[in-house]
Parts: structure tokens; C-alpha cells; sequence
């Protein structure tokens, strides 16, 4: 299988720290493309019309997308118990919860990014700082129970999220506000899958 990826993509990265915790490695090749929104790779759009990263392109059937339909594809092919049935509703609530994040935090740098100094709205990227920072209250104070417990794919999902907040928005200093998030993250981030896989320009 390949698994197309591109740049520090927080999505990308919690695929890639599944397979490490599931043993993956071997059965999946990961290829480098172009994901720019406005000039996606002709690779990419052909597995996924989107354009978006990941994708990944099984042997035996067709390529399937986004993050969290690979990752529950991927835990269900080697029954990895990474959404445990018991707690299953939770864990896909607070994965939600990290992905929105993710997602808010990645539309902020394309707004800087992509659009010129005179065409970027305050109001926009004011909004999406004002959702990274309800995600992390909310999960502050209702889900370190839930991080606490066995290792399930909400973890991988928020720790990915926090650790792509560290890139793009240092200037966040969530760890200041959010004691409990960050003392879980210190733990988590040590984790050989989250070092091997560490964000890099």
C-alpha cells in the first residue's frame, strides 16, 4: 500500500504514529506529493478529488481518505484495539475534538500563507484561534480521565494536534493555561511513535 503524505501535516501525522504503534511499517510505503490547495498533485487528486492529504492507496481496492477512515482502516486490518468498543463513542468524540483543532489550526497558516497581507481577515483567523482555544479548555477539563487510561487512537489524535500547535502557533503557550493537557502531552510526546515522527519543516 502507499500512503501519500506532504509537509508537517498534523492528519498525516497521526496516521504515521499508528502504523508505528500497530506494527505497519512494512505493508505501507509512504510517498511524497505536492498538497498546495491551489495546485494540488495530479497524483493526490487522482486518489483523492479533494486534494488532500492523507490518502492512501490499498492493493485491493480503492484508494481511501481522510485521516480518520485510513486510521480506522489500518487498526481494523491488524485488530489493533485502537477504538476499543467499550469506550468507543469517547474515543471518537475526542478524536472529533483533536481534529477540529487540527483543522483550525492548519486553516489559520493557509490563511497567512495563501493569501496576500491586504487580503487576510482579521476576523477569520481570530475565529479559529477562538475554536483551538474552546477545543483545549474543553478537553483541559473533561477529557484528562479519558487520556489517562490505555493507549487508544483519541490519544494519537490529540497528541498530534498539540504538537502541531507547537509549530505553527508557538506563540500559543497553551501549556501556561491548560496544566493538565500539558502535563499529559510530556508523557505522551515521549513516546518512541510521537519521536519518530516529529514535526519538521
Amino acid at each position: 500500500m502507499k500512503l501519500l503524505v506532504a509537509g508537517p501535516s498534523p492528519f498525516v501525522r497521526k496516521v504515521r504514529v499508528l502504523i508505528l504503534e500497530t506494527g505497519q511499517q512494512d505493508a505501507i510505503e509512504q510517498v511524497d506529493v505536492v498538497a498546495n490547495p491551489a495546485e494540488p498533485d495530479s497524483t493526490l487528486v487522482a486518489a483523492n478529488p479533494a486534494g488532500k492529504i492523507p490518502a492512501l492507496i490499498r492493493d485491493d481496492g480503492p484508494a481511501i481518505f481522510d485521516s480518520r477512515v485510513i486510521c480506522r482502516f489500518l487498526d481494523a486490518r491488524v485488530d489493533a484495539g485502537l477504538y476499543p468498543q467499550a469506550r468507543l463513542w469517547e474515543t471518537l468524540t475526542l478524536e472529533a475534538s483533536a481534529d477540529a483543532l487540527m483543522d483550525a489550526a492548519v486553516l489559520m497558516v493557509y490563511e497567512q500563507r495563501f493569501r496576500s497581507e491586504g487580503e487576510r481577515s482579521q476576523a477569520w483567523l481570530d475565529g479559529q484561534s477562538a475554536k483551538v482555544e474552546r477545543s483545549l479548555s474543553a478537553v483541559n477539563s473533561r477529557w484528562i480521565s479519558h487520556l489517562s487510561g490505555p493507549l487508544d487512537m483519541s490519544h494519537i489524535a490529540m497528541g498530534c494536534a498539540l504538537g502541531y500547535l507547537d509549530l505553527r502557533q508557538p506563540e500559543n503557550d497553551w501549556r501556561s493555561r491548560f496544566d493538565g493537557l500539558a502535563a499529559w502531552f510530556e508523557t505522551f510526546n515521549a513516546r518512541p511513535s510521537m519521536q519518530q515522527t516529529l514535526f519538521s519543516d
